[in-house]
């Protein structure tokens, strides 16, 4: 490889990087917020959407700039969550009412009530029906996030799911499914009308 050849390709690395950095950037918060919607929580929907942009950077030599970037973003994502999940069955947990195993004393917690992040979400999508995403199958509530709040088509779905278009219209059924039971027993008179275009 000559000094020409070197130079242009260290030129492509940078270019790369800098076109990483900003489809980062423009996709934050879009991320920030199927990452919440996926995991119900603020501070795990933080380390997935860390371990999600380490993933992409990881991999950015592979993504496809014809394609769209939250495609293939959120693929990254999904898979992440997936792992999250199945790796969870095997994390020991510890009651908030016992002593904390490090340090003997209590545990001490951030108190989130009054975030930003937390606040426009909540503004967004009411706390019942983010309990009802929350307690379906984690394979429903992604198909259902992808298709109904962003919007993706089932094609899209099935893509970044790994599966085929008659898996992704069953899992979106089912997960509305469970959607409007939850929400139907929670606060009937509240969701009747929504759960009938469910």
């Amino acid at each position: 490889m000559s000094f020409a050849d070197t130079a242009s390709s260290a030129g492509q690395g940078q270019d790369r990087a800098k076109l990483f950095e900003t489809l980062i950037r423009t996709t934050h918060a879009q991320a920030f917020q199927l990452a919440y919607r996926l995991t119900g929580s603020r501070t795990d929907a933080e380390d997935l959407v860390q371990e999600a942009f380490l993933r992409a950077y990881r991999f950015f030599h592979r993504y496809d700039e014809t394609l769209p970037f939250t495609s293939w973003l959120y693929r990254i994502m999904v898979n992440a969550h997936i792992d999250h999940v199945r790796r969870s069955g095997r994390l020991k947990t510890s009651s908030l009412d016992e002593p904390h195993p490090e340090t003997g004393g209590g545990w001490d917690l951030p108190d989130e009530s009054a975030s930003p992040e937390r606040l426009l979400l909540e503004g967004a999508m009411e706390a019942e029906i983010q309990d009802g995403l929350a307690n379906m199958t984690p394979d429903f509530r992604i198909a259902v996030l992808l298709a109904d709040l962003e919007g993706m088509s089932y094609e899209e779905v099935a893509q970044i799911m790994r599966t085929s278009i008659g898996t992704v219209r069953s899992r979106i059924h089912r997960g509305r499914k469970q959607l409007r039971r939850h929400l139907l027993a929670k606060c009937p008179e509240k969701y009747e009308k929504l759960c009938e275009v469910l």
